[in-house]
């Protein structure tokens, strides 16, 4: 790799409050944040909105739209057969 052209990749924390899930990771993203870290070290922390503990394809909460349902339903309701 060519020298003094990448960014810095370091250890960051990404925490998503809504969820109250956090979880360390490397990144080049910074922050002025920090948070200390369950192995003791201080790291910095982004906030996310949406993260796979909160997503609801992950959760198993999501819904599933009755595509087919819908059609027939504006079908009979404006005359088309």
């Amino acid at each position: 790799m060519k020298k003094n052209i990448h960014p810095d990749y370091h250890p960051v924390v990404f925490r998503d409050p809504g969820a109250d899930y956090a979880f360390l990771s490397r990144s080049t993203i910074t922050s002025d944040k920090t948070v200390e870290w369950t192995d003791g070290n201080t790291y910095p922390v982004v906030d996310v909105d949406v993260s796979s503990a909160s997503h609801p394809f992950y959760t198993g909460r999501n819904r599933v739209l009755d595509a087919a349902g819908r059609v027939e339903r504006f079908n009979q309701r404006y005359g088309r057969s």
